[in-house]
């Protein structure tokens, strides 16, 4: 995969953060109801949802703002959404079976691939290298 193109991914998972930060803002259920089912009408879910939303806003807005600057300032912008992301995921995974049945498979599926995806771009904007996936 050459530079443009790891570019080009790093920042639809950086707008993808973006979409989701916002998202939960405004509307934190709809970020909330998949991942946790009818918890998600709970005010202290909701409120959670929200101090999620933030970090994935700052972590997008940043990644997109270093990327269009330099590989190294996005470098830790990226590896950093990839870290959070393998944050979820071990969350996802450690409540797996108390999760929605409908959506736990595609959440834990979101998670995962967020953070492979930011976690290999990010080791191949370091190296300079063309990513293989």
């Amino acid at each position: 995969m050459d530079q443009g193109t790891l570019r080009s991914l790093a920042r639809l998972v950086a707008w993808g953060r973006v979409g989701v930060g916002l998202t939960a803002l405004a509307a934190p259920v709809v970020v909330a109801r998949p991942w946790v089912g009818e918890a998600a009408d709970s005010t202290a879910v909701r409120l959670f949802a929200r101090t999620l939303g933030g970090r994935d806003l700052a972590l997008g807005v940043g990644a997109l703002r270093a990327l269009s600057r330099s590989d190294d300032e996005a470098r830790p912008w990226v590896a950093l959404g990839g870290v959070a992301d393998l944050f979820d995921t071990v969350a996802t995974v450690a409540a797996f079976g108390q999760l929605p049945r409908r959506t736990r498979w595609g959440i834990l599926a979101v998670t995962v691939g967020a953070a492979a995806a930011s976690t290999r771009v990010a080791t191949a904007l370091d190296a300079g290298t063309p990513a293989t996936f």
